[in-house]
């Protein structure tokens, strides 16, 4: 059994992470601002303070942190939060990592599948086509590249370049659980996704099968807004309209931001699964029926 130091472990993905870590009896320590269990120890990004005590005897890093991509407009200054909230909290690990001279089995990191640019393309995406030629492609570059660095200290790096989350609460779904459900701009952009339970396995093979180097973590079925929300709607019994929410209304709310309602491609998931990987909830209709 390993020891692992999730950072973001209070979060969406990381609470659950954590569970089902432990319940495969790893050992799990949590990094966070404001630390209230006995397996949580704070840092501080911004200060460039953390308690070294969480590495103690660690043998992966998880790395989760990071401001949310779509929980406020991206003005300037959200934007650097966005970046920072990524790319520091992994410079601070990393020099924490070498001058305690921590000896990791790897570092796993977190991505996103807008790593490939918000774009509505015929192109199906794989872990070997280039980075999106804007802000969420810069976002993931420079996340990636933060923790790419580990690799200086002979460190085995991991990246999972992940879609929408679906989870029973919180995150992107509780969002789109509207009283009348309808596809968004054109409804013909696709929405990559992935049950909150996949993807957590999905860590947990990355250490326990040893997975290196960079993933898309999605789900197989590829999916439009349209044919999203109709199974959303059907999912959840409620009405679906298959007028388009208008994409100017849309800009308007959101701003610059809307591109990541309005634009998306298809993103491969063969990598993941050539791995041996197998989904538990391969369709989105299943995903969103145990939700």
């Amino acid at each position: 059994m390993a020891k692992i130091l999730i950072t973001g472990g209070t979060g969406l993905v990381g609470g659950r992470l954590t569970k089902l870590l432990m319940d495969k009896n790893h050992e799990v320590v949590i990094l966070t601002r404001s630390p209230d269990a006995k397996n949580e120890y704070q840092w501080d990004i911004q200060k460039k303070t953390i308690d070294t005590k969480a590495f103690e005897n660690t043998d992966y890093i998880i790395h989760l942190a990071g401001a949310g991509i779509a929980d406020e407009r991206w003005t300037k200054e959200r934007k650097k939060v966005i970046i920072d909230s990524r790319v520091e909290s992994a410079n601070l690990l990393f020099e924490t990592v070498k001058k305690e001279n921590i000896h990791l089995k790897g570092f796993i990191s977190a991505s996103g599948s807008g790593y490939y640019g918000a774009i509505t393309t015929d192109k199906i995406f794989t872990e070997t086509d280039k980075v999106g030629n804007d802000f969420l492609g810069e976002v993931c570059e420079k996340w990636e590249n933060a923790a790419h660095q580990f690799k200086a200290l002979k460190i085995p790096v991991t990246i999972l370049r992940t879609g929408i989350v679906l989870s029973e609460k919180g995150g992107a779904l509780e969002k789109m659980k509207l009283p009348v459900i309808s596809p968004l701009g054109s409804g013909k952009q696709y929405m990559p996704w992935i049950h909150i339970d996949d993807l957590c396995e999905m860590y947990i093979q990355a250490i326990e099968s040893n997975l290196l180097g960079v993933f898309n973590t999605v789900g197989s079925e590829h999916h439009t807004s349209t044919t999203f929300s109709k199974t959303l709607a059907k999912s959840i019994h409620r009405p679906y309209v298959g007028i388009c929410v208008p994409s100017f209304m849309l800009k308007l709310l959101y701003g610059d931001m809307s591109k990541i309602l309005l634009e998306g491609s298809r993103i491969s998931s063969k990598k993941i699964e050539q791995t041996g990987y197998s989904f538990q909830y391969e369709t989105l209709e299943k995903a969103l029926n145990n939700l």
